[in-house]
């Protein structure tokens, strides 16, 4: 299961404190904010695309939406997202728990710039009912991004 492999990657890194557990479903950004005890940009939701037929992960602050305009100057493609029935057999993790940590081999992961205004972060865990506490630099050393994109639209530069 996804989540177990969250948290080995959590606890051979030292960080298992890190990954918490919760009896209430967290499936969205609104219900993982409500849970934690946080705003919901603070939520870094990640979500699953394809590029040239390869699965990729966008993590973003919760408060956003993809720009489509932005994404085909990145990526030099339409947003294509990975359907629902998909994502667990591409990525790793089901809808709803996807993060970019203990992910399949061939997926290439990304840090949305909208992420950078925060000092604390809250990714899924591999599971609609688990959450992980992160600073921003931690999000980045863990996840191994492939880069910083600038993909989203919504948000405002300072923190609320």
């Amino acid at each position: 299961m996804a989540f177990e492999k969250v948290k080995e990657y959590f606890e051979i890194k030292g960080l298992g404190e890190r990954v918490t557990e919760w009896e209430e479903t967290a499936a969205t950004v609104e219900q993982a904010a409500e849970i934690i005890g946080c705003e919901p940009a603070h939520i870094a939701k990640t979500m699953a695309f394809l590029v040239n037929n390869e699965p990729i992960l966008i993590v973003a602050a919760g408060d956003t939406k993809i720009d489509n305009g932005k994404y085909k100057l990145q990526f030099g493609q339409k947003a294509v997202m990975i359907s629902a029935h998909q994502v667990e057999e591409l990525v790793g993790h089901v809808p709803g728990g996807v993060c970019p940590f203990a992910v399949r081999e061939r997926v290439s992961v990304y840090l949305d710039v909208s992420l950078k205004r925060f000092d604390i972060v809250h990714t899924a865990g591999g599971s609609v009912n688990s959450t992980i506490k992160l600073s921003v630099p931690e999000l980045e050393a863990l996840s191994n991004p492939l880069g910083w994109v600038d993909v989203c639209k919504g948000w405002i530069t300072h923190e609320a």
